[in-house]
């Protein structure tokens, strides 16, 4: 009997091989007029149904060539494809050992400036803080395809550059020394981007709030922990858990937010939980309006998106270098995109400091769900795009967050 049970299995398992296939067929569909290149996703349980037990995989296109992709820590399997108008495009997935492929987006915890956590791909660049009253997203812009925080942090931390621009101070030399300091400051712009936005106790680019029984804004704190999901080479994932915060008269609630942001993309996708609600809840999710610019807002409830043209604030500059260091911010372009067809879209009055509200979409929260919706920037220095201004970043909103709303369709065979 146990003699009939080995060679059961042992015949089974031949067989098993036997029909593996030798490579995985992908088609990737776009229903929509616009041509797209975007990341998409092949579940590996799929994958591994039809390869067998394989240790490592690559993706090629229909010609042959290995193409860059990635298992994410959900067990995903993602590639970044490209599809012409109304077309399809063709993919192999076959079991091999990948090439080291460039990295695209990664993020990590910057504690040259105490807790602050960052991430960028090789189009945008954000960061949070983990203390203070600044609770939104902060947006570096980027003139280059390259991964630029680590060497941002890296000059403004440069401690003998501060050394020397301090010396200069203390010997009454306050031009020059402000000229060193300029040097290698990362709000000034040397060529590749900067930081010349401004958060404060706002949502900044982007965040998200509960709202309180009078429609204000129930604003979050700052971060509490962090987890680093996944870290490129084409995504970075990162889940960011919240203090517990009184909402209303009795319930105690935990946040927890999980952000990927994919290699080419202008756009993090988001999705939201939180804990503890005893009922739905309005939710909003929005970015600042500055006071600089106060009507330069897009609303588009019926489409899905909401954008905001922000000027830089200079506040940071020494006086005597203000206005010529003002010109150089250019105009940073920030947008939502939402899947979910019940928003409601608004303008919020809100004064604080610099700002003079926010724009928001607003929706029901349900206990025990997420909630996902995209936000995203784009500058008017950066050369690989068109963003001129506010007219053609709302048509770049508008065709993005209908991609939002009709994902390619991916099938495997």
């Amino acid at each position: 009997m146990k003699k009939t049970f080995i060679f059961l299995s042992l015949f089974f398992s031949v067989m098993s091989l036997c029909h593996a296939a030798d490579r995985v067929t992908v088609t990737v569909s776009n229903s929509l007029q616009n041509a797209r290149v975007e990341v998409v996703e092949v579940d590996m349980k799929q994958v591994e149904k039809k390869l067998g037990n394989v240790e490592n995989v690559v993706v090629t296109d229909a010609d042959g060539k290995e193409i860059p992709s990635q298992v994410t820590y959900d067990g995903k399997l993602i590639f970044q494809a490209g599809v012409a108008s109304k077309g399809k495009s063709t993919y192999y997935i076959k079991e091999g050992t990948p090439q080291k492929y460039e990295q695209k987006a990664k993020g990590r915890l910057f504690t040259e400036r105490q807790d602050e956590f960052g991430w960028e791909n090789d189009r945008v660049a954000y960061r949070v803080y983990g203390h203070g009253g600044a609770v939104g997203y902060d947006i570096f812009n980027k003139s280059t395809d390259q991964l630029m925080l680590d060497y941002w942090y890296a000059s403004e931390q440069n401690q003998e550059m501060r050394s020397i621009s301090k010396q200069l101070h203390d010997r009454g030399y306050h031009d020059l020394a402000d000229q060193v300091y300029n040097a290698f400051c990362y709000h000034i712009d040397h060529g590749k981007g900067m930081d010349c936005y401004t958060v404060g106790p706002t949502l900044g680019g982007g965040a998200n709030a509960l709202l309180n029984a009078d429609g204000s804004l129930f604003m979050p704190q700052c971060y509490k922990t962090f987890d680093i999901l996944d870290n490129g080479p084409l995504r970075f994932t990162v889940r960011f858990t919240y203090p517990e915060q009184q909402y209303g008269d009795s319930d105690k609630v935990t946040e927890t937010r999980v952000i990927s942001l994919d290699a080419g993309s202008h756009f993090n996708r988001v999705s939201v939980t939180y804990d503890g609600l005893s009922q739905p809840s309005q939710m909003a999710a929005g970015t600042v309006v500055h006071k600089s610019n106060p009507s330069a807002y897009v609303l588009s409830q019926d489409n899905g998106y909401l954008g905001y043209e922000d000027l830089g604030d200079p506040s940071v500059y020494n006086a005597k270098y203000k206005d010529e260091l003002a010109k150089q911010m250019g105009k940073i372009y920030i947008g939502l995109l939402f899947p979910d067809k019940t928003i409601t879209t608004t303008y919020q009055p809100r004064e604080n400091g610099i700002a003079t509200g926010h724009i928001l979409a607003t929706t029901t929260y349900k206990p025990s769900t997420s909630y996902t919706y995209y936000f995203g920037s784009g500058w008017d220095k950066n050369p690989s795009t068109s963003f001129t201004d506010l007219t053609a970043w709302e048509a770049f909103l508008s065709t993005s967050a209908q991609n939002v709303r009709t994902p390619l369709k991916v099938s495997i065979k």
